[in-house]
């Protein structure tokens, strides 16, 4: 893990601290072309990235709870309620009561979800794909690797 305090570090370059703000500037510049077309899409539907996301991992893990995808989403209750509310007033999301306990709700997307799902994931796919092929041989897998380590370690 890189030192909060990286360039107060005695031992790090000039030249590490200038290749790593580079890399940060790619990230918040890539995950900006990354989400560009999907929030044209959703802004058609007055909607925004956190509909997006529900549609998305709601898609991914047919009848999963709303407190399954609390803690997939890292959001809380309240933070969850009205963008959730305004997708299934919307046709996109269907809640149901799961068999084994009638108090939880279970979510799934609706043919209407479904196919805004698909549109939303296509554009980014459609990116990611050109990318790798843009970016040459053992690419995809440099990326998925510092794209885990990134993720495991904000665990």
């Amino acid at each position: 893990m890189v030192d909060q305090n990286f360039s107060c570090d005695p031992s790090a370059s000039a030249a590490d601290e200038a290749r790593l703000r580079k890399a940060i500037e790619l990230l918040y510049f890539g995950y900006r072309a990354f989400t560009a077309p999907p929030d044209r899409i959703l802004e058609e539907r007055g909607l925004g990235r956190v509909h997006h996301r529900i549609l998305y991992f709601v898609g991914r893990n047919p009848h999963v709870s709303v407190n399954a995808l609390l803690g997939v989403l890292g959001v809380s209750k309240q933070a969850l309620n009205a963008p959730l509310r305004q997708v299934v007033e919307m046709g996109l999301v269907a809640t149901e009561t799961a068999a084994h306990d009638r108090r939880v709700r279970q979510l799934r997307l609706t043919p209407a979800g479904e196919a805004l799902e698909a549109r939303l994931t296509g554009a980014q796919m459609v990116q990611l794909e050109a990318a790798f092929a843009q970016a040459g041989a053992g690419a995809e897998a440099g990326w998925h690797a510092v794209m885990e380590c990134l993720v495991g370690g904000g665990r």
